[in-house]
């Protein structure tokens, strides 16, 4: 463990402790972990491949499932290796500026995330509910427009934690107890006030995650409004059928993240191991999964060869 030397008022590294209490049980614990990163990036990376070679799948839904796939690698390649470093290597270092571009990668594109899961529901909305406008409303501009503005706000929104977080003074001490360097860990073990940083976490939060999951519920309690008013039970289901992935996914992705963000903030009597254990699937367990859910529900890409050959190896 290297000594702490501060630097401009803050130290020249932090040291991750892992999962506090398991320490001894950190070896068993990265099996699974490094078999479910390695099904993220097989599945996500093979997503990719199929939508970007198949033309017929270049469509408003893929689309959006294009970007989230690239979004789900970025977060669980960001956080996994160092993580895995730790667990078999003791590599409990991480460098000062190192650990905010963690800080600022996980975050921001866990809000891309989010975005994407809005911008697939207001697809499926269209598609159900006025379906003869689909194509003239989801142009393939549109669909960029929508990408990119997403990928704009969840950049501008979250750039500046990195530097609230580098203005702070960490005289006390630091060791993170955590397996990544995260944004109320390092609030954590600050000495000074953070209530402002705090507040703008939340804001942020609200903005992004809140307001979107919000947008969500409306846009399901629309779809299912129409789908109700069909005329035969076969196209209720149909209908219903086509948005089965999506929820599928929101519930995955959705409730270890709300879990993980109200712990931290409100969940004072949660054991530190079992929030980090939840922070830590929340970053794994929706990237593997997420393929394997639209690989599974949607049939064209189920029928493709190289998919077939990924969902026969899990």
């Amino acid at each position: 463990m290297s000594a702490y030397n501060k630097t401009n008022g803050h130290p020249s590294t932090f040291i991750l402790i892992g999962i506090p209490g398991l320490e001894a049980s950190h070896v068993w614990i990265s099996i699974p972990f490094f078999m479910v990163y390695l099904l993220a990036l097989l599945g996500n990376c093979s997503l990719l491949f199929i939508i970007k070679t198949d033309f017929s799948l270049h469509e408003p839904m893929y689309l959006f499932l294009c970007m989230l796939a690239v979004a789900d690698l970025v977060v669980c390649t960001t956080a996994v290796p160092k993580l895995l470093s730790l667990f078999w290597f003791h590599d409990r270092e991480i460098r000062f500026g190192a650990c905010l571009t963690q800080v600022f990668l996980i975050h921001a594109c866990s809000t891309m995330e989010s975005g994407f899961f809005l911008a697939m529901a207001f697809d499926r909305y269209v598609a159900i509910c006025k379906p003869l406008r689909h194509s003239a409303i989801l142009t393939h501009s549109v669909v960029s427009g929508m990408g990119i503005g997403i990928v704009l706000r969840g950049t501008a929104l979250l750039f500046p934690h990195p530097f609230l977080l580098y203005w702070l003074p960490y005289c006390r001490t630091n060791i993170i107890s955590h397996t990544y360097c995260e944004f109320m860990a390092l609030i954590k073990i600050a000495c000074a006030e953070t209530r402002i940083r705090k507040t703008y976490s939340l804001i942020v939060a609200f903005l992004t995650g809140g307001v979107d999951l919000i947008l969500i519920i409306c846009s399901y309690v629309l779809i299912l409004h129409t789908v109700f008013q069909l005329p035969s039970k076969d196209a209720r289901l149909k209908s219903l059928g086509t948005c089965g992935s999506h929820v599928c996914v929101i519930l995955v992705s959705y409730t270890p993240a709300f879990f993980s963000f109200l712990t931290h903030r409100f969940g004072h009597h949660v054991a530190p191991h079992v929030h980090i254990f939840v922070a830590n699937i929340y970053l794994l367990v929706p990237p593997m999964v997420n393929p394997i859910i639209y690989g599974v529900r949607t049939k064209r890409i189920r029928d493709k060869k190289v998919y077939k050959k990924i969902l026969l190896q899990n």
